[in-house]
Order: C-alpha cells, then sequence, then structure tokens
C-alpha cells in the first residue's frame, strides 16, 4: 500500500466510528431514510438488480439497496467502514456482499452488474476519470450509472483536516453537475441531471451548495 493510500485508509478508518451521526451518512431518522429510499427507487430498476456501490462507507445505501431485493456488492478502502456494513446488514438480516479494496478500481474481478451507485467520493479521487471509466466497464448492457455528487463548501470529515497534499486532488472539494456531465457523456449513451440542493429531507436541513445526481445509461 502506498503513503498516500495508507493516509486515505487510516483517515476513514478513524471516522467510521462518527460516520453515522451525520444524517446523510446514518439515516437514523426516518424522514431522511424514507427520503433516500424513494430516490433510490427511482433511480433503480423495478426488479431485483445487481448492484456495485462504491465507496459503500458503513452501507447505509447499500441497506437500503437490499430491502429493496436487490442483491448487493459494497466496496470500501477502509476496513473498519466495511466491519459496519457487514455488521449494519446482518442486524436487519440482509445478505450482502463487501469487499475492502479502492472503490476506484473496486477488486471484483469479470464480474458485472445493472447498477454501480457512488456517492460524495469522486472529491477523493487522485485520477476521478479513470474512476468513471474502471466503473463503466463494471456495467452490463443497458446498466446504470448512478451518482450523488456536489460542489462542497467544505470537504472530508468536519473537523479534521484531510490527509496531506489533499487539496491537489483534481476534484477536491467536489465538481459541479456542468462538469461531470461533460466528464462521463462521452462514456455512456444518455444522462441526466436530478438537483438535489432544495431537498432539505435528504440532508438532515437546508443546504446552501451544489447537490445532484447523475444517472447514466451505458
Amino acid at each position: 500500500m502506498s503513503e498516500p493510500t495508507h493516509a486515505i485508509t487510516e483517515y476513514w478508518d478513524a471516522a467510521a466510528a462518527a460516520f453515522d451521526d451525520e444524517p446523510d451518512h446514518g439515516l437514523r431518522q426516518e424522514h431522511t431514510r424514507a427520503a433516500w429510499s424513494r430516490l433510490l427507487r427511482s433511480w433503480l430498476p423495478g426488479g431485483p438488480a445487481d448492484v456495485l456501490d462504491v465507496g459503500c462507507g458503513t452501507g447505509s445505501l447499500s441497506l437500503l439497496l437490499a430491502e429493496a431485493g436487490h442483491r448487493v456488492t459494497g466496496v470500501d478502502l477502509a476496513p473498519r467502514m466495511v466491519e459496519r456494513a457487514e455488521a449494519k446488514l446482518a442486524a436487519a438480516g440482509l445478505a450482502g456482499r463487501f469487499l475492502v479494496g479502492d472503490a476506484a478500481d473496486p477488486p471484483t474481478g469479470q464480474e458485472r452488474y445493472d447498477v454501480l451507485l457512488c456517492r460524495h467520493l469522486l472529491w477523493t479521487l487522485p485520477d476521478p476519470g479513470a474512476a468513471l471509466r474502471a466503473w463503466v466497464a463494471r456495467l452490463g448492457p443497458a446498466g446504470r450509472l448512478v451518482l450523488v455528487e456536489g460542489r462542497w463548501r467544505e470537504a472530508g470529515e468536519s473537523g479534521v483536516p484531510y490527509v496531506a497534499g489533499a487539496e491537489s486532488l483534481p476534484w477536491y472539494g467536489g465538481i459541479t453537475a456542468e462538469d461531470l456531465a461533460a466528464a462521463v457523456r462521452p462514456l455512456v449513451s444518455d444522462l441526466r441531471i436530478e438537483p438535489l440542493s432544495g431537498e432539505a429531507e435528504l440532508w438532515g436541513g437546508p443546504v446552501g451548495d451544489e447537490r445532484y445526481a447523475l444517472i447514466a445509461r451505458t
């Protein structure tokens, strides 16, 4: 493991214990949980699908996917995040597979998925363009790419500086919907942007920055 990767892993491992305290991370409030569940249903196929949740964190979205009947594989670089994701689904009596690995290049071999879901991860990646190409390559025919992103006022865990040199990351602080659409459009057959900034129930309260979902088909 390279030194930067080790530092990133340590950062998110340390963040794991309190990660779910954020309303949109833990989805502990029923109205927040219901709002995310509604969105996922609108973005994903109606029938059971194979879903790859990259940068799955503590598995809150993976849990909603499993509850909806989808077959979920989650990937995260931080072992402690993965432990919590596994425990979360086990406590609910639901099946899910979770892997420790680089979300930018998921360790899933030749497996192909109906949907690849990623939320709030792109700003952390040293080569987000390469990650997007790798993700599209993981999708089967007519697969769906679902990216929940934004342009943040703050990056990283609140009050804790991110890893040294993070300011040089290409999309540090997030990326606008316009710029992400330009990066994804050559890789897919069609895409749409769904604004999310005005949906306060998703975030635990009003937000003043740009938040959105990009939904694309291969």
